[in-house]
């Protein structure tokens, strides 16, 4: 296998929402598999290279994840540069998450190209029982908008993976042709390789 320096693409990828919401633990469920109750609070910026195989080529997702606090808003939207896709988390259980979308989604919008792809995420569906949100009104935001939408659970791991994959394949299929490499007309399986990177920076404190 190749190291974690040799890859044919990469991909930048924030993770926003409010703070509070699970996107700390959507982002280690989907590189190491864990998920911690006792996550706490981000501070500044932390992030993860994963990589993964699309069509015999490696893309190297380079996951960014942001704390949601107000007092932070200035600092973390440098961070959206250069990004080529954005998951926006909300927690079903919580109305004020959900309220607050419009907030990201125009912030992050503003901040990067207007190709970026974005896919809208109710976390914590494990708790779908104190549910507040319901999956036809994120459904209908995410069409109006144009954007997909997933419901997902950090802790048990539901379709944390399959809203990144579809995320970065989407991200691929927009700009698979910007590379040197000719991709084959194949059908766009992911496949996860082992190689996972976590690296800290908690340079905005």
């Amino acid at each position: 296998m190749r190291n974690s320096d040799d890859y044919d693409y990469q991909y930048k990828i924030v993770i926003i929402g409010d703070s509070g919401v699970g996107k700390t633990n959507i982002m280690t469920q989907f590189t190491r598999g864990e998920f911690s109750e006792e996550t706490k609070t981000t501070v500044g910026v932390e992030f993860a290279n994963k990589q993964l195989v699309i069509d015999d080529k490696i893309i190297k997702a380079q996951l960014w994840d942001t704390a949601g606090q107000e007092r932070y808003r200035a600092i973390i939207s440098s961070y959206y540069k250069g990004a080529s896709g954005a998951l926006i988390v909300f927690d079903i259980t919580k109305q004020s998450t959900f309220d607050n979308v419009d907030r990201w989604m125009k912030e992050i919008q503003e901040s990067t190209s207007n190709d970026i792809s974005i896919i809208l995420v109710g976390n914590k569906s494990d708790l779908r029982h104190l549910r507040q949100i319901s999956s036809d009104v994120s459904s209908s935001y995410a069409s109006k908008h144009k954007i997909a939408f997933l419901e997902t659970s950090a802790k048990d791991g539901s379709n944390v993976h399959q809203a990144f994959n579809q995320l970065i394949n989407e991200i691929h299929s927009k700009n698979k042709n910007n590379s040197i490499f000719t991709q084959k007309k194949t059908n766009q399986s992911i496949t996860e390789a082992v190689q996972i990177e976590t690296q800290k920076d908690s340079g905005c404190c």
